[in-house]
């Protein structure tokens, strides 16, 4: 597995030179919420697209 280091090295030479912060810090923004996203699905901490959409239809009927 890569360390956190390795992956910002990765994005941070994926970018152009001309990057700003604000650039750098969406990208790392957006890494860290697929990865908290994938240890979700591993830990089985999901709800199922039919379940999802109960749940969101049902609260806009009672809103």
């Amino acid at each position: 597995m890569q360390s956190a280091k390795e992956a910002v090295r990765q994005i941070i030479d994926r970018l152009p030179d001309q990057a700003t912060w604000d650039d750098i810090m969406y990208e790392l923004y957006v890494k860290q919420k697929i990865e908290a996203g994938l240890k979700a699905v591993e830990e089985g901490r999901t709800i199922p697209h039919e379940e999802m959409k109960r749940r969101l239809l049902g609260k806009k009927r009672h809103a």
